[in-house]
């Protein structure tokens, strides 16, 4: 009898102890918030909006470091987070939404699979929107199905190229995209000096954020969206889903790439992190996302917040992976530009 009765006691003290030591484990250390885009970004700007808020709200009140780590697309930040970085909860990453296309279409250069990673939040479930800038001729969707446009990017695996390419592909535009561009702040520069005529993914908050003074004066147009719904300060932006809705064959590929677009701004932390520190992790995710000073300085920078929970975006995850063969053939093939 008294064993029977001291086993759950035991378990449940178990339990407390390892409670206590998660809540003990950040006290005194650093926790590094990584990018996959150079400084001055609509990325960039947003973990660093995030590292001035989530201490309050983890025990132990970590010191809070930013790192930058452009290239590929994001692919070099996600394998950093995947193979090298610390698996102890010191440090986690912003992942490049471009990979939830990359993976399930058999895109080389992820050393592990999105899968893997213990996701905590994403930021932000707004479209993206392909951008020109006032100098450009296009104005509108069949403006670019008519003449070429140029638009940059920075990388293979970053929706700025994937979306692009599939445009040209289900709906005619000619869209020519430049690669190598470093980041957001690298790809605006580019804009204003007339390199590049504009940019093929970015939300509307973010170009606000990055670019207030030109957007303030009119000098961003806005071509097409893409996500589950439309900007609210976009009503005649078409919106890729609409443009294509009831195509049999073009639908369910607009439909897969717009939820991988509405996890636009996933937050992960890499995949050998013990479950507690990720369950604080996710607790400050949530309670930053409700923070007053944080929604306020938010707004202040014109930076788009409608978050997911870390649980809503591993099931998106498993949602996307589990799409079917026949949708993902036909985005490969949009993908390599060609029409199926």
């Amino acid at each position: 009898m008294w064993i029977r009765a001291l086993a759950p006691m035991a378990a449940l003290l178990s339990f407390a102890s390892a409670d206590a030591q998660a809540q003990d484990f950040y006290a005194g250390k650093t926790l590094t918030l990584s990018t996959h885009t150079g400084p001055g970004g609509g990325y960039d700007t947003l973990i660093r909006l995030y590292s001035r808020h989530v201490a309050r709200h983890l025990p132990g009140k970590p010191n809070i470091v930013v790192m930058n780590q452009p290239g590929a697309g994001g692919l070099t930040a996600f394998n950093h987070a995947g193979k090298v970085a610390p698996q102890d909860g010191t440090f986690i990453t912003l992942v490049g939404q471009g990979l939830m296309v990359h993976e399930p279409t058999g895109q080389p250069g992820m050393q592990l699979s999105l899968a893997a990673f213990k996701w905590l939040g994403n930021f932000s479930q707004a479209p993206n929107v392909t951008v020109v800038w006032a100098s450009s001729k296009a104005r509108t969707l069949d403006d670019a199905r008519r003449m070429e446009v140029v638009l940059g990017s920075t990388g293979a695996g970053s929706p700025d190229a994937q979306i692009p390419t599939v445009y040209n592909a289900l709906l005619g535009t000619k869209f020519k995209v430049v690669f190598g561009y470093e980041g957001g702040g690298a790809l605006n520069l580019a804009m204003e000096r007339g390199e590049i005529e504009g940019r093929g993914t970015n939300t509307w908050g973010s170009y606000k954020a990055t670019l207030p003074g030109p957007m303030a004066a009119g000098k961003l147009i806005p071509l097409i969206q893409i996500g589950l719904k439309k900007d609210r300060e976009l009503p005649n932006a078409p919106l890729f889903l609409d443009v294509v809705k009831g195509d049999a064959e073009r639908e369910p590929v607009a439909r897969f790439l717009s939820l991988t677009t509405a996890v636009s701004r996933p937050l992960a932390a890499p995949p050998s992190v013990p479950d507690e520190r990720v369950a604080l992790l996710r607790r400050a995710f949530d309670e930053t996302m409700k923070d007053a000073e944080f929604l306020a300085e938010a707004e202040r920078l014109s930076v788009d917040i409608d978050p997911m929970t870390g649980a809503e975006v591993q099931d998106a995850v498993r949602q996307i992976l589990a799409t079917p063969k026949d949708v993902i053939a036909r985005t490969q093939a949009a993908l390599e530009g060609k029409a199926r």
